[in-house]
This record gives structure tokens, sequence and C-alpha cells, in this order.
């Protein structure tokens, strides 16, 4: 893409849409004002130093800010997404982490992209629930095609399953709104943008740590083996005390987007 939307609205809602490939001046922003916008353990994931620690030199095309004319000098949202080649019949189990390290394979090794993944699409909290998710998939959807590409997937984290971490992600996301469309919020935000659910990712996303990192990352005592729930996690965290480790796998949900 070498232009992307511009003025996207909704009723009440006016933003600005743009890549750092448009307007490099905008990266500063896209750190600032997003504090406490995951839960802090996800940042520990190292994957996302793959992606992260190159993405603005790198995928400028690909890297989203949303700004809003009344509130200069900041970001109301941002997105990542980044190309890569997938020839294999299904998406990965190993969803986002699988995606960066397919993405940086690719990137070192020269081989031609075919899709474009998305990563992440963060709205600054005090501005959830007023439709900017929506406009930004659609920036990003209106982006990947006009870099020429047909298919953006996105490992989709459902929003609205932290509230229910012992609930298996297939039943999860089989569940539905009186309309038919997912009752999961950001699942509803992708069917309703033309996504298709393919399958679920169960091991989309992972971070292990010792029971002080995690202690650090949660506020929690973790001094018991077992299964852990933690404020933001989508499934409990798994604790070996004896051991003196714990782990989280987290499960996503492969949507596809016909571009």
């Amino acid at each position: 893409m070498r232009s992307g939307p511009r003025g996207s609205s909704l009723p009440g809602v006016t933003v600005e849409i743009v890549t750092l490939a448009q307007r490099p001046d905008l990266a500063p922003l896209l750190d600032a004002d997003f504090d406490g916008a995951w839960p802090p353990f996800m940042l520990w994931d190292p994957m996302g130093a793959l992606y992260y620690g190159v993405a603005h030199e790198t995928y400028p095309e690909f890297v989203f800010a949303a700004v809003d004319p009344a509130e200069p000098g900041r970001a109301v949202a941002r997105g990542y997404a980044v190309p890569l080649r997938w020839t294999e019949d299904e998406l990965p189990d190993g969803g986002w982490d699988r995606v960066i390290q397919r993405a940086t394979l690719g990137r070192l090794t020269g081989s031609t992209p075919n899709l474009v993944s998305a990563l992440e699409i963060c709205v600054r909290p005090d501005r959830r629930g007023g439709g900017v998710s929506g406009l930004m998939l659609a920036a990003m959807r209106a982006a990947v095609a006009r870099a020429g590409f047909g298919t953006l997937v996105a490992p989709v984290r459902p929003n609205g399953k932290a509230a229910v971490p012992d609930v298996p992600m297939t039943e999860y996301v089989a569940r539905r709104g009186p309309d038919g469309l997912p009752a999961d919020p950001w699942l509803r935000v992708h069917v309703r943008a033309g996504g298709v659910i393919e399958r679920i990712a169960p091991r989309s996303m992972t971070v292990t740590g010792t029971l002080a990192d995690w202690r650090r990352w949660t506020g929690l005592p973790f001094d018991t083996s077992g299964p852990v729930r933690v404020p933001g996690a989508l499934t409990p965290v798994l604790v070996d005390v004896d051991h003196d480790h714990a782990a989280y796998v987290e499960p996503n949900v492969w949507v596809r987007h016909r571009l």
C-alpha cells in the first residue's frame, strides 16, 4: 500500500488512520499512552522482540497509527501486521509465535511473501468501546489489498475469553449471539468485516519464567503447584513450585480475510 484510509469515521468517531510509511513522524506515539493495554506478562513472549524490534523500519507500510484531530500529539490506536510466505494447507498451531518466526526467516532468506498476518490492533484504553477497532481492521484490510495481497490472516486473541479461562477455546468460539455471530466481541468485529473463522491455534503464544518472574509480572504469590488464574490470561498459568517454573500457553483463533 502506498496510501491509506483517511478520515475514517463512525457516528461520533472520527480518526485518521495512516501507516508509518506515510507518516514516520508518528512512530514515537505508538509507544506512548498504551501502558496497561496488555497484561504485563504478555510482553515477555520471546518471539515478540523478533518483530517489534524491527517493525517500524522494516515493515512501515504495515504499521498503523490512528490519530484524532481533536487530540494532537496522541495516538488513539495502533496496528501491526507482517508479510510472510505460507504455503501449507493449514494455518499453524503455533499461531502468533509461528507467524513471527516464519516472517523473520523469510526476510533473512529472501522468500517472497504471499499473504499478510495481523499481529496487533490495540486501542488506547480510554478510547475503547467506540468502534475504533473496526476502523483499524478495515484500514489494515485495505492496506493489505493495496499492497497486492489477496489474503489477510489473523491469530485473533478473543478479548472476552479472559473472563472464562477454564472454558476450552473450542467451546468458547462456538458460542453465538442471537444474531448468529460469535459471542466474543473481537471475533464479531472480524466476522462482520468478512473474516472466516478457520481453526484454533492451540499454542499461539508461550510465556515461561521463574516464579519470581511471574510474581513480578502479576503481583500474585505463585506459591502452589498447579493451574493459576491470572488476570488477563485466556487460560490458567501452569505452575511447578518444585522446579521454580511457570508456563502460559495461549490459544488464539485463526481468522482468514479474503480481499
